[in-house]
């Protein structure tokens, strides 16, 4: 008998069979709150456990209705995935044909936008309900090889019975997520399925490195088009008298005039041509540039004297910080770190040094060159409200937590010391 469900699945590729009734035992036990054969993975374990809390359903398939095609076709444009399609084709479909797979493409939200392969494959998955436009996110279908690295932030294969939803069991699928190689923000998940009986360990370790590939090109994608706003922006900013700032409609930096030069400028999520408050810059004149924005920064900058911080946390795959003062009001999505840190400091007003705050991300107070190169990048877009040594939230900023249900669903990507901490505190006061 083999001592882990990590054996299984390595036991898969010689003797499918065997190794799809012992899952099947695990699953079983663990749904029934009993110890099995063996403990399930614990990426598996963790992803029941998020099932288990929000009532999906582990004997019957539910499933959302699809979105209709002018839905699918305007995420599709709206999707970076769209760029890198040649990339995914081309390292996965050739083989994933052969090996009687097929290439599934979902967004952020787990919708699938595309999916391509073997034929004969694409019509159990109709039946599966593994279709354009499906929602295949962990709380529509549990525990898959879309949704949950989704979750988890991870590359995760999901072997037989390891699917929460009893109806996945005759299914295998491997599935890594692209993340936004600017930020980390996650974009999507690229996933091979097929039969029980094609499952192969080296599958995933595949998949991850197709998923990197397309992360690399996303980077050149990025830069060739900062390339072509800085060529535009950059006579106009020469025969400027002020100071000024060409960005992209994300906030990505091509070129500056007068201030220092920082990466990204935070934008509201809906900008228009106009004076806005901005952070970091104060009052900007807004100009619309082919590609991106020129900010004029105001020669006076008007004081802020009300500040209020915003950290949302509560939702398992957004997390975001939103700033409201006397001048108005603007919205940052964060990356996971970022999401880290600033929980951290929310949780604790009294400030951490970079060494507690290495301690409460690593387990290692050594790692303070990774947290003040981390902290420099929070401060890009967030510096007006943060002070430091020791990093902490200005007094005079109003901050507000707002956290999930379950404190289980705090940051579930995590396995930080100081958010499993903060995991443990929101038990205690619930």
């Amino acid at each position: 008998m083999t001592r882990s469900a990590k054996d299984v699945t390595r036991l898969a590729a010689l003797d499918t069979a065997r190794a799809a009734r012992l899952l099947s035992e695990v699953r079983s036990a663990a749904l029934a709150g009993e110890r099995g054969p063996v403990p399930p993975r614990p990426v598996i374990e963790a992803s029941w456990g998020r099932m288990l809390r929000g009532g999906v359903d582990p004997d019957h398939d539910v499933r959302a209705a699809p979105l209709g095609p002018e839905k699918v076709e305007r995420r599709r444009r709206d999707s970076p995935l769209r760029h890198v399609l040649p990339v995914l084709r081309e390292g996965l479909l050739s083989v994933a044909d052969e090996a009687r797979h097929i290439m599934v493409v979902a967004d952020a939200d787990g919708r699938v936008l595309w999916r391509e392969g073997s034929c004969s494959v694409l019509r159990t998955a109709d039946r599966l309900g593994l279709e354009v436009g499906a929602d295949w996110s962990e709380m529509s279908v549990g525990t898959n090889g879309v949704g949950t690295p989704a979750v988890a932030r991870r590359p995760v294969q999901v072997f037989g019975s390891e699917h929460f939803v009893r109806s996945h069991a005759s299914w295998t699928c491997a599935g890594a997520p692209i993340l936004d190689p600017r930020d980390g923000r996650l974009i999507g998940v690229v996933d091979v399925s097929g039969p029980l009986e094609t499952m192969h360990p080296a599958t995933l370790a595949w998949v991850e490195a197709v998923a990197k590939l397309a992360e690399a090109r996303l980077r050149e994608v990025h830069l060739a088009s900062l390339e072509r706003l800085r060529a535009v922006a950059a006579p106009l900013l020469a025969g400027l008298g002020g100071r000024a700032v060409a960005v992209d409609r994300d906030g990505w930096t091509a070129a500056v005039a007068g201030v220092p030069y920082t990466g990204r400028v935070a934008l509201p999520a809906t900008l228009s041509p106009g004076r806005h408050p901005l952070p970091a810059l104060g009052t900007c004149t807004v100009e619309p540039l082919p590609g991106g924005w020129l900010l004029r920064v105001a020669r006076t900058p008007a004081p802020e004297r009300t500040t209020r911080v915003l950290l949302d946390v509560g939702q398992p795959r957004r997390r975001s910080v939103t700033v409201t003062g006397d001048t108005g009001s603007w919205d940052h999505e964060l990356s996971p770190r970022h999401a880290e840190l600033l929980l951290l400091l929310a949780v604790d007003r009294m400030g951490r040094t970079a060494a507690e705050l290495a301690a409460d991300l690593f387990g290692d107070p050594a790692r303070t060159v990774t947290v003040r190169a981390e902290m420099s990048r929070v401060r890009r877009y967030l510096g007006a409200f943060l002070e430091h040594r020791p990093y902490r939230f200005r007094e005079s900023a109003e901050v507000k937590l707002l956290t999930p249900p379950d404190p289980e669903d705090l940051l579930p990507y995590s396995t930080a010391p100081g958010v499993v901490r903060a995991r443990d505190a929101l038990r205690g006061m619930r």
